[in-house]
């Protein structure tokens, strides 16, 4: 019984140092692990006098909207902080300029308090005009600050009807200052100039259109983008401006970098690659505005003395929203065993894009390099790595596989001969 009691008493203790072996790393490592900052998403309403229409289930557009944004309220995640927008909400009148003024934050972006957050959206009534782009510009100032999730979700049921500043353009701005922020539309309407323009919005910083025309589908639509903001990893891009030349271009290590580029305009950038590691890089060029047909993207692998190492390229022809391309080279391992001096690659990132003499140059279009660098892998064990590559090998292969079958046919033959001679 003692013998018992002990056995059991020394079991229990090494279960007991056993778990706290395996808890307290991995506590540790969770102290060590920076808190992740919780994403923003600002929803932006559209609160103009179209609203009042009554074509979303028999009901208007405006309670639609209402309804809708009371689910998602009760649906935030925890870690979500949320905001609302409005555009044409308080001014009643006809003078334009006035009208193009009209946005304001309705609930300040941060945790949600559900009665207030509910209590603003009923209190909303369909009024003015349509100042999207001035509406986009203001949820990117309410969403600023941090290195978290962006995203804005934009519901309305017309276009812009300010004209300036042009909310495509103002997408754009947004896109070209490098920040992780990514713009949504809902359109509660089938015109195509609406959809133009959301579309429009919406690949500019690499967000979706949908177009809904009912409540259950706006609903599950906002709460469908506001859990992607919670869901999405944070890999913000490095703004990088690359250069004319190799010579004068910025030095760049392993990770993800953006950057603009002018029509038709090559850029420059270096990294250091050490011997016995591999370069892989890959560039991204996003087509944020109506391009011509017929167009293409090369990254260039160079020495600093303009001997190309190697290239990729794609190309296409008609609409498309992103066109990639990569590379990979590996710097050989030099004969002294001492020489670990870094091989300086130029890396030239060129587009053929064109456009319509309508469309405008300014910013140019987005550019993602990323650029990685590892351990260069072991020699090839395939075929080639034992020379069948070379013209006297696979010569010699050829000669003696060539004989081998001579004999066996040869041999075949005979056979069948004697057999019909006997037979």
């Amino acid at each position: 019984m003692i013998i018992k009691k002990r056995l059991a008493t020394g079991a229990f203790g090494l279960l007991a140092a056993v778990v706290c072996g395996v808890l307290s790393p991995a506590v540790a490592v969770a102290d060590d692990e920076p808190a992740r900052e919780s994403p923003k998403v600002e929803l932006v309403l559209d609160v103009s006098g179209s609203m009042r229409a009554r074509d979303v289930d028999g009901m208007s557009r405006m309670a639609a909207a209402k309804q809708a944004f009371n689910e998602v309220i009760d649906a935030v995640p925890d870690e979500v902080r949320l905001g609302i927008r409005t555009l044409g909400a308080t001014y009643p009148g006809q003078d334009r300029k006035t009208g193009c003024l009209d946005s304001k934050q309705l609930y300040p972006v941060g945790r949600v308090d559900r009665t207030e957050a509910k209590t603003a959206v009923a209190t909303l009534r369909p009024t003015g005009w349509t100042p999207i782009g001035l509406a986009l510009r203001g949820a990117s100032k309410d969403l600023a600050g941090g290195d978290a999730t962006r995203r804005i979700v934009l519901i309305t049921d017309g276009e812009d009807s300010c004209g300036q500043p042009d909310p495509c353009d103002v997408a754009r701005e947004l896109a070209a200052q490098g920040t992780h922020l990514v713009v949504d539309t809902l359109g509660l309407t089938l015109d195509s100039k609406v959809r133009d323009q959301l579309s429009c919005i919406a690949e500019a910083t690499g967000g979706t259109y949908t177009a809904v025309q009912h409540t259950d589908q706006l609903s599950t639509r906002i709460k469908q983008l506001v859990r992607r903001a919670a869901d999405t990893p944070v890999q913000t891009p490095t703004a990088v401006a690359g250069a004319a030349a190799c010579a004068q271009a910025p030095v760049l290590g392993a990770g993800l970098y953006n950057d603009r580029e002018g029509f038709g305009e090559h850029r420059w950038y270096r990294v250091k690659v050490a011997p016995g590691q591999e370069l892989r890089a890959s560039a991204t060029v996003g087509a944020d505005r109506a391009v011509d047909p017929d167009y293409g993207v090369m990254v260039r692998a160079v020495t600093e003395h303009g001997r190309e190492l190697v290239r990729g390229s794609e190309a296409g022809s008609g609409r498309t929203d992103v066109l990639s391309t990569g590379l990979r080279y590996p710097v050989a391992e030099g004969r002294e065993v001492e020489d670990s001096t870094p091989r300086t690659i130029c890396l030239e990132v060129s587009q053929s894009f064109s456009a319509p003499a309508s469309v405008k140059r300014t910013p140019g279009l987005p550019v993602e390099l990323a650029v990685n660098i590892v351990d260069a892998g072991d020699p090839p064990a395939d075929a080639a790595a034992f020379g069948l590559g070379r013209g006297w090998v696979l010569l010699a292969v050829l000669t003696v596989t060539g004989l081998l079958v001579g004999l066996v046919w040869g041999w075949l033959a005979r056979w069948r001969v004697t057999v019909w001679r006997t037979n």
